[in-house]
């Protein structure tokens, strides 16, 4: 599962992110320098995911590993992901999903598992996080981000819709 720190400094993102009594924490960080720590072991729960669902599971703290990326977010202007940090995220992304047989369809950010509460990488510098799975796991998927769509909020259409998403793995509520 992708985030991105949202914090102004990095420091104080990795600051959050070792401190116990936060009670917040992610497998891996990612520097804009491409510079990789492990905060996590794979194996161990990281407290990354918080409330979601994906593919029927909502307890995705124990299911997932998360990536928090240095980023200040929406919130600190959503600067663009340096290349060094989007190539260290796709190999490690890679690394991962080859360890761990990952479908493309299984890499998250974490905004696809709370699209209500979170923000993410879903719109992310030019679809940067479309690229890291794409990259990551082989799909020859991509997506721009000058994709865009209507949303009607109710329906039959918004029905279908809704358990196709579901199909995929998103939660309806």
């Amino acid at each position: 599962m992708l985030h991105y720190t949202g914090m102004p400094t990095a420091e104080g993102a990795l600051a959050l992110l070792v401190d116990p009594a936060a009670e917040v924490s992610a497998h891996y960080f990612v520097w804009e320098s491409g510079e990789i720590a492990q905060l996590v072991a794979e194996d161990k729960r990281a407290w990354h995911a918080g409330i979601g669902q994906w593919g029927g599971l909502r307890d995705l703290n124990s299911a997932s590993i998360g990536i928090e990326i240095v980023n200040p977010g929406h919130d600190g202007g959503l600067p663009d992901f340096p290349q060094a940090q989007i190539d260290a995220t796709i190999a490690l992304l890679r690394d991962i999903a080859a360890r761990r047989a990952i479908r493309p369809e299984r890499v998250l950010a974490h905004s696809d598992l709370a699209p209500a509460r979170k923000r993410d990488l879903a719109s992310a510098s030019r679809g940067t996080r479309w690229r890291w799975r794409a990259s990551a796991t082989g799909s020859s998927r991509r997506r721009s981000s000058t994709d865009r769509c209507t949303v009607r909020r109710e329906g039959p259409p918004v029905r279908a819709l809704q358990a196709l998403l579901a199909l995929y793995g998103y939660g309806s509520s």
